[in-house]
């Protein structure tokens, strides 16, 4: 995930950003948004997407691109499954997408993980909120889709 600023507005003691934030994917997958960032408000202005999102996908686009928009603001993100957790969150995940766009985001992740000589198992749990036997189900789901390679190989 990659995210820059393209402007940003201040009034006062207030600042509205926008971001643009880019998903790409090892198989060409790509999703292009610009992103509104005001008063820890996130607001998804433009989304394109090759190949298309699915309607469940686009629903939880903008919970799941937060917490990376927060970082790139220099905020903190809220701690999910707080006292006043929103309906978007589920016993304190984040909000990962389903089917798969979130299979590609395991995939990236747990690759990500493999080259920067990190744990992918935890890097994967870090980025869906999953426990480490949720993680493992996740990464199993992107090997069975064929974006990861088999765990061993077959002789």
């Amino acid at each position: 995930m990659s995210v820059w600023p393209a402007w940003e507005v201040r009034e006062g003691d207030r600042a509205t950003r926008w971001l643009h934030v880019r998903l790409a994917f090892g198989d060409g997958a790509r999703v292009d948004a610009l992103a509104t960032v005001s008063e820890g408000c996130v607001c998804v202005e433009d989304v394109r997407a090759r190949p298309a999102l699915a309607l469940e996908d686009l629903a939880v686009f903008a919970d799941w691109i937060e917490e990376p928009l927060a970082r790139a603001c220099g905020a903190e993100a809220e701690p999910a499954g707080g006292d006043d957790a929103g309906p978007g969150t589920h016993r304190g995940r984040s909000a990962a997408p389903p089917g798969p766009a979130g299979r590609h985001l395991v995939a990236w992740e747990y690759r990500a993980a493999q080259e920067r000589g990190a744990d992918p198992v935890l890097a994967v749990m870090s980025a869906t909120g999953h426990s480490r036997r949720g993680a493992l189900r996740l990464i199993g789901r992107a090997r069975d889709a064929g974006l990861l390679a088999p765990r061993h190989a077959r002789r």
